[in-house]
């Protein structure tokens, strides 16, 4: 081959290449916390994941956290084609979708609940109220626990007893202890709560069993309060209108991509709550052990504050509880029955 031959060649190759690139389809993605929190890393794994095995296909070009766009605001800029998509937690768009608290009071994780066909139902819930496509439920199981400044105290019955009760709000577990410990919780961003322990504004908060020691909480937090409680509640949601435009190929990769960091996540997650609990009790951080019937009332309360509240809102929306008992039943092992609220 001469040289005017492989000029040629060369030329025809960068031709393919630059033509693989020009159809490659990019979108655009927020996470809700900073990258330092174990839960952006692990969004960040699955981006990489794409773009590395949807390359020329598909890939996700990262904005940024909340100092883009305000974490609470990310979902509905997702909605309304701001971004294309968003790793946020569903507590941030109950509003529009309280059927998010199937997440909240699972039992289980996304392993199950991709088997049963709950995810695929919440999709669809998804996609008719929200305009958006629920890609997957990332980093499931992990649970909740209550975390205080102060030692907790039981009273007569057993029941946890917090005087002086100053907790930090969240919508995942405002209602839990509103209703059980008569609490009014004082509303803070994520970003907002090392300041606010710092300088007694909050003296206790529900965090879960990771990722604390990434925020510096535990500098303040001395007592973690058993059995815990509840589900994270963190997804990946991308604009319906994006999702649609995207060719076969680019949503068969993001969808097989997305389910198998649910159930990888799920996994690694659940070993990492174990170790990072033991740490912090290593570091000086104390449970508080609720005993018998004071345990089961503990946890009947935050499962039925959850189960209350999503009936009372599906209510008053399109479709009404159509799908309250299914969501249950698919986001549950067996054995777990909503009581008639």
């Amino acid at each position: 081959m001469n040289r005017y031959s492989r000029m040629a060649v060369a030329g025809l190759a960068l031709l393919w290449a630059y033509a693989a690139h020009a159809q490659e389809q990019v979108i655009t993605a927020l996470h809700a916390f900073p990258p330092s929190l174990i839960y952006t890393q692990s969004f960040l794994e699955f981006v990489d994941d794409v773009n590395r095995e949807g390359e020329g296909v598909i890939r996700i070009n990262v904005l940024g956290g909340p100092e883009v766009i305000g974490l609470s605001q990310q979902p509905y800029a997702v909605r309304n084609g701001v971004v294309d998509m968003a790793y946020t937690a569903a507590s941030f768009y109950a509003g529009t979708l309280p059927e998010r608290d199937a997440l909240i009071s699972s039992n289980s994780n996304a392993i199950h609940a991709r088997q049963s066909g709950g995810i695929e139902l919440l999709n669809r819930i998804h996609q008719r109220k929200m305009g958006v496509y629920y890609l997957g439920w990332f980093d499931s199981g992990i649970k909740y626990n209550l975390y205080t400044i102060n030692k907790p105290a039981v009273d007569d019955n057993g029941d946890l007893a917090l005087p002086g009760l100053r907790l930090r709000s969240n919508p995942v577990y405002d209602a839990f202890f509103t209703d059980y410990l008569k609490a009014q919780p004082i509303s803070l961003p994520t970003t907002d709560v090392y300041s606010a322990l710092e300088r007694s504004v909050v003296n206790a908060t529900g965090w879960t069993q990771i990722g604390m020691s990434d925020l510096g909480w535990d500098k303040f937090l001395r007592y973690r309060i058993d059995p815990a409680f509840y589900s994270t509640d963190m997804g990946v949601i991308v604009n319906l209108e994006s999702w649609n435009k995207l060719s076969t190929e680019a949503r068969t990769i993001l969808q097989r991509v997305a389910i198998e960091h649910e159930r990888d996540s799920a996994l690694r997650f659940a070993k990492a709550a174990r170790q990072q609990q033991k740490e912090l009790e290593q570091n000086g951080m104390t449970p508080f052990v609720l005993q018998g019937e004071a345990a089961r009332n503990y946890l009947d309360a935050a499962r039925e504050a959850s189960w209350r509240r999503m009936k009372r809102y599906m209510k008053h929306q399109p479709g009404g509880l159509s799908h309250y008992q299914e969501l249950i039943d698919k986001f549950n092992e067996p054995s777990v029955e909503p009581s008639d609220q």
